[in-house]
């Protein structure tokens, strides 16, 4: 027997393919990750400090020591220029040049905002402060200044018949303003033609038109001419001047959005243009127009001039808008804030800060009866749907795939068609 015939003994055994791990089979899919873009890191917070406390430091040695410079707006303003002077530089040291002008450009962004915050919180804390000597009493929200004279107690009187007139004639604005203006973008935007341009030029010019005309054709126009006593009525139809062109501008641009294809879906239907325009482009834009109509609400419950002109003044309830004076809150708000007595002062302001309750009210309501987009699923329904893809198995290449006969019935046995 030759040394070729002999197998060697300790010869190691060939290795066995292992076989693939589930997650690894051919076909499986891989475990799906979230990524997070943007966000902010440690060395982000660092630059961010490290340039404002370098531009505080080098700006008070210039402020007190080198330049004859005072006063704190200037301060503030030149310590803001040095803190995004020294951001960029010290950006630049540690990234490249495309993301520091990204994150300079973020960090602008972040303090316009801090900015806006901030003014807002001083003007509602301001106002607070000032009107809360007379808030805090439940009497401001439940009485009129009828028996109540300018060296009552803060206990008398409050602004119950203010309240109850800028309710009713913001709400007689909004019912007169809002048809008409969603009609007249409906108009200039769907169906146009020679008259769309004078239209659109004059509610332009409308737009800025002074409150104190608007106040003034109405006290000509129906007070004066037509003879009517100044009411709540002769003042929603003020307000209503001011409020229609902000509708009808922010309702145009909110249905120039709707995309053309839903549109020509429903004529290809057979819809036609007033179907398509009623249970397609309004739905659509609904959002946009509830808001253009809160822009509008906005602009007219703090008017004053037009008020001031068409309502009349009086210390008394009047729940009738048709007859009589009646007040609001903007009118009381500038006819008590000038009396030198500071418990009329503080009832002045807290009416301005039941105004803007009112308009808080007014933005929340309009963004829940908004709802969502069309097309938009809500909360319930992505949850579902999440549920229902986490439920359904992963297939691999070892699952058994059911072959379609043995699935599907014959539609001939079954007698199904």
């Amino acid at each position: 027997m030759t040394t070729l015939d002999k197998a060697p003994v300790d010869a190691p055994a060939p290795p066995t393919p292992a076989a693939p791990a589930p997650d690894t089979a051919p076909g499986a899919r891989a475990p799906e990750r979230k990524l997070k873009l943007g966000g902010i890191t440690r060395e982000d917070v660092f630059t961010v400090l490290g340039s404002l406390t370098g531009a505080l430091g080098l700006e008070w040695v210039l402020y007190e020591r080198v330049l004859p410079f005072s006063g704190a707006l200037g301060f503030l303003l030149c310590w803001y220029l040095l803190f995004l002077t020294g951001y960029f530089v010290l950006g630049r040291l540690q990234w490249g040049a495309l993301l520091v002008r990204e994150r300079l450009v973020s960090v602008v962004t972040w303090s316009a905002g801090l900015l806006v915050l901030g003014l807002i919180a001083d003007q509602i804390g301001y106002v607070a402060s000032r009107g809360y000597q007379a808030a805090q009493h439940m009497n401001f929200f439940t009485e009129s200044m009828e028996r109540t004279a300018s060296l009552s107690p803060i206990t008398s009187g409050g602004a119950l018949n203010a309240i109850v007139g800028s309710l009713e004639q913001l709400g007689l604005a909004t019912l007169f303003a809002v048809p008409l203006g969603i009609a007249a973008a409906v108009f200039m935007s769907e169906i146009g033609g020679r008259m769309a341009r004078p239209v659109r030029t004059l509610v332009e010019a409308m737009t800025a038109l002074p409150s104190i005309v608007a106040g003034l054709f109405i006290l000509g126009i129906v007070i004066l001419t037509l003879g009517f006593d100044k009411s709540g009525f002769a003042a929603s139809l003020a307000l209503t001047v001011m409020m229609m062109p902000i509708v009808t501008r922010a309702a145009e641009v909110v249905i120039r959005l709707v995309p053309g294809t839903l549109r020509e879906a429903s004529y290809a239907l057979g819809g036609s243009q007033w179907r398509t325009v009623w249970n397609v482009v309004l739905p659509t834009a609904r959002r946009g127009l509830m808001t253009a109509v809160v822009l509008g609400m906005a602009r007219a419950v703090g008017e004053t001039s037009p008020v001031l002109l068409t309502s009349g003044f009086t210390s008394r309830l009047n729940g009738n808008p048709f007859e009589g004076h009646q007040i609001s809150l903007p009118l009381y708000i500038w006819s008590y804030v000038k009396l030198p007595v500071d418990e009329m002062v503080a009832r002045a302001f807290a009416a301005a800060l039941t105004l803007m309750a009112v308009v808080l009210i007014l933005f929340v309501t309009a963004r829940m009866l908004g709802g969502r987009a069309a097309g938009e699923l809500s909360r319930r329904q992505k949850r579902r749907i999440a549920r229902a893809a986490a439920a359904r198995p992963v297939p691999t290449a070892s699952t058994p795939v059911a072959p379609v006969a043995a699935s599907v019935r014959p539609a001939v046995a079954t007698g199904e068609h």
